[in-house]
């Protein structure tokens, strides 16, 4: 009896110990990682109390906070909702925050180590607790006209400032309303949240930052920068571009889009493969290159790295040790090869930037309650994808796509513009998804623009300058309209 009492006194000694280890850990060690939860009540309770710093566009909020006479004292508001939802996110009383909400939501809320100051003031001055406010760096008009470009169809959009990586457009389509999940009505929070999730659209689903898909021929330019940088190739040399390639190893035959010889006795220059977006050359020229320039200059413009911006992006992906057939499929986009349309937009943007990748930001000013500047956005390169004379030569290539070849329909009248068309199937029997990158003005590039829509918008004929290049042609406009 004496030595059963024994051992449940040491049981019980045992589990006092493991939980005051594990209480110790949650409050030392955990304390910040629950404190940050998304989902955490007691957070939002001390939140909802005071009022929450605006989300700005331009100078006017795209969400502030609204004084009521509810329990939680404020309610969120969001204008033009679903157009900038996919940045926005969304701040919830019953599933926390998303997007700029929850990535910004210390400056938000007013608890960030650089309002300390604003606190002890509005403490000693018997004022109600603000929140800072957040700049971002989205042109409402390059916002609005992807937006609106799109007209509901599936896919997404982002555009860049070349030269400083500020994102200027991020949107993804379809799209939700944050309002419906920001009110003070559970109900209604709940079963906004349930349709939305049982949507087979997912339009929660921030498709410019967090979906990946084959870039198709978009990729090109990177397998083009890649062969430039061999020294080896320029623009004018001349290279197989018959009307179908035996892929090596194998009895396949790779086609044409246009099921025919890209030129006269299967011959084309480099610069004419990719006006006319020419598979059997750039699947040549992938092995010629080799898998590991490939995946080097892949890595170059951004892909294997997860941007943050400061949403962390979903990792575009070039595949490892490709044998030869997948090293010729993956040179134009196909195989394992995934890819962001904001990796794309990146790769448009370190072109346009003489070879140079900036980091893509959202975020361009951090505000004190009283809108007073706090901390500033400072460009900063990623890399150096390419040396400048290559980005040149590149640059002049893809405006003879628009000039010349697959991507007439980004044509801006008076304006120089160089793109890429790509289209990408994933699943035999669907319709593929259709790419457009484009850069504008050429001399002095003001915007660099990627637009995916998936598996052809619903549309019977799909081609990249059927169906994105007239959006990303809309959203240059706005952007060059405004300069």
């Amino acid at each position: 009896m004496n030595k059963q009492i024994g051992r449940i006194a040491v049981s019980f000694i045992v589990m006092l110990v493991a939980l005051a280890v594990n209480l110790s850990f949650i409050q030392v060690v955990g304390a910040d990682s629950i404190d940050n939860r998304a989902g955490n009540r007691r957070n939002l309770l001390r939140e909802y109390s005071r009022e929450r710093g605006a989300i700005l566009v331009a100078g006017s909020p795209i969400a502030s906070s609204i004084a009521t006479n509810d329990t939680l004292t404020h309610l969120r508001a969001y204008v033009d909702g679903p157009a900038y939802a996919p940045v926005t996110g969304f701040y919830s009383f019953l599933y926390g925050a998303t997007g700029i909400e929850r990535a910004e939501n210390p400056v938000l809320s007013g608890s960030a180590d650089t309002l300390v100051i604003d606190r002890l003031q509005q403490l000693f001055a018997g004022r109600k607790p603000r929140g800072g406010a957040v700049a971002l760096t989205l042109s409402p008009h390059a916002q609005q006209a992807a937006w609106k470009a799109l007209r509901g169809r599936t896919g997404a959009v982002v555009a860049i400032e070349p030269s400083t990586g500020r994102l200027l457009a991020v949107v993804s389509s379809p799209s939700f309303d944050p309002n419906t999940l920001s009110s003070h009505d559970a109900i209604g929070i709940k079963k906004a949240y349930a349709d939305y999730l049982a949507d087979p659209e997912q339009p929660m689903l921030n498709r410019a930052l967090a979906r990946t898909y084959p870039p198709g021929s978009t990729f090109k330019l990177v397998t083009a920068a890649a062969a430039l940088a061999t020294g080896k190739f320029t623009a004018d040399t001349v290279i197989p571009g018959p009307k179908t390639y035996r892929l090596p190893l194998t009895t396949k035959d790779l086609n044409n889009w246009s099921k025919s010889a890209c030129g006269p006795g299967g011959k084309v220059t480099l610069a004419r493969a990719l006006a006319v977006s020419c598979n059997t050359a750039f699947a040549w020229l992938g092995n010629e290159v080799g898998a590991d320039a490939l995946q080097a200059q892949a890595r170059a413009f951004g892909f294997d790295f997860a941007a943050k911006v400061p949403m962390t992006a979903a990792i575009s992906r070039f595949p490892g040790d490709p044998d030869e057939p997948q090293t010729a499929l993956s040179a134009i986009g196909q195989f394992d090869v995934r890819a962001t349309a904001l990796q794309m937009a990146q790769v448009g943007a370190g072109i346009a930037n003489g070879g140079v990748v900036m980091a893509p930001h959202l975020v361009q000013e951090v505000l004190g309650p009283d809108l007073s500047v706090l901390t500033r956005a400072k460009p900063r390169a990623l890399s150096t994808a390419m040396t400048a004379a290559n980005a040149r030569t590149l640059l002049e290539m893809m405006e003879g796509v628009v000039a010349r070849g697959t991507g007439g329909n980004a044509r801006i009248s008076g304006v120089r513009v160089a793109g890429k068309t790509g289209t990408a199937q994933t699943q035999p029997g669907t319709p593929p998804h259709a790419w457009f990158v484009g850069i504008a003005p050429v001399e002095n590039p003001q915007v660099a623009v990627a637009v995916v829509i998936e598996n052809g918008g619903g549309s019977a004929e799909v081609s990249g300058n059927r169906l994105a290049a007239p959006v990303a042609q809309a959203v240059m406009k706005a952007v060059l309209a405004k300069k």
